[in-house]
């Protein structure tokens, strides 16, 4: 044994390491040949001084020293490498200096605006709504319609909706369709006076609104449909994003119906009447934030900001093309 020992420690701990001049002990490997009180140097944390301790206090331990060795050895294998890197700092650093400024800065405009636009594109295709909103009277055939569109299916033409029905999917017509098809958001708001509230949950996201009539028993139902119509293109979040509106008047298959030229007259003569009385009240009315038509001018759905057309169909023998249409042009495939 030399005349003294290396002693490395670890600091609040009782993990050592006791290497003499001419051997490194096992990690568990006990000191046997070591005197009592035998002097030993104890290196940590940059301290070193001469110490006394029994040979019941040694613990052999190799880890700090094989930690060292090999984060030694690493750092030689990837010294090549850290050279070859170095080199080609160096090389791009004089190639930098013979390209003339102004380049740079076209080269770095170039790169900034292409990333801006990438990222306008992307916000913008996030943004853009697939929602339809189905809404109208209770028993104008709305459900019916929601099944159509989906699985192209009437439902026998029985369906009573008293919850919001919403899917998304692609539209039954074009299910066998080859290539990416947008999905359509579709949701069925129930026309009953109670439930209607729940079409403020949707109209916000909205990018088209369908609004249902039946066209057999629309003459008793004209003055209810005129104000709940009136009523859902005077709201803020239709009129400010200019959310565009079909008037669908369905069970044109039945003998009795109405046609849309006809429907469309007394929609707007019933509105007419409608914004005539409303106004003198319109300070008082939190409901409805904007005004239609032109004072002075009899009302017509063409003064409306947002784009409102009328067409014809029917749930119940799947004849619904125009609201197809109407919903594809809304959504882009």
């Amino acid at each position: 044994m030399s005349k003294s020992l290396m002693l490395g420690v670890k600091q609040g701990d009782c993990l050592m390491l006791l290497v003499d001049d001419k051997k490194r002990y096992n990690i568990t490997e006990p000191v046997k040949n070591a005197k009592k009180n035998a002097p030993v140097k104890i290196l940590g944390f940059g301290v070193s001084t001469k110490h006394s301790i029994s040979q019941s206090q040694f613990v052999v331990v190799r880890k700090r020293v094989m930690d060292a060795e090999k984060i030694e050895l690493v750092k030689a294998q990837f010294q090549p490498f850290l050279r070859q890197g170095e080199e080609y700092v160096r090389r791009v650093e004089d190639l930098v200096r013979q390209i003339p400024p102004t380049q740079i800065y076209i080269a770095v405009g170039a790169v900034l605006f292409t990333t801006f636009l990438l990222l306008l594109i992307r916000v913008f295709k996030h943004t853009i709504s697939n929602t339809i909103v189905l809404t109208g009277l209770s028993g104008g055939g709305k459900t019916v319609l929601f099944y159509q569109l989906r699985d192209g299916s009437s439902h026998q033409g029985t369906v009573t909706s008293m919850e919001p029905n919403e899917g998304l999917f692609v539209l039954n017509s074009e299910a066998s369709k080859k290539g990416k098809i947008k999905a359509v958001h579709l949701v069925d708001v129930p026309g009953h006076s109670r439930l209607r509230p729940k079409l403020d949950e949707y109209l916000p996201r909205a990018a088209g609104i369908v609004f249902v009539v039946d066209a057999v028993e629309f003459l008793p139902n004209c003055r209810a449909a005129s104000e709940y119509l009136y009523d859902i293109l005077t709201k803020a979040s239709v009129v400010k994003k200019k959310i565009p509106l079909l008037i669908l008047c369905n069970k044109v298959d039945k003998v009795t119906a109405h046609t849309k030229e006809f429907i469309r007259k007394q929609l707007e003569k019933e509105i007419d009447k409608l914004r005539t009385s409303r106004k003198a009240v319109s300070d008082a009315d939190i409901s409805n934030e904007f005004t239609l038509g032109v004072t002075g001018e009899a009302f017509s759905f063409s003064q409306c900001i947002n784009k409102v057309t009328v067409a014809e169909a029917s749930g119940l023998t799947g004849e619904i093309v125009p609201l197809e249409q109407f919903i594809r042009e809304r959504v882009k495939p």
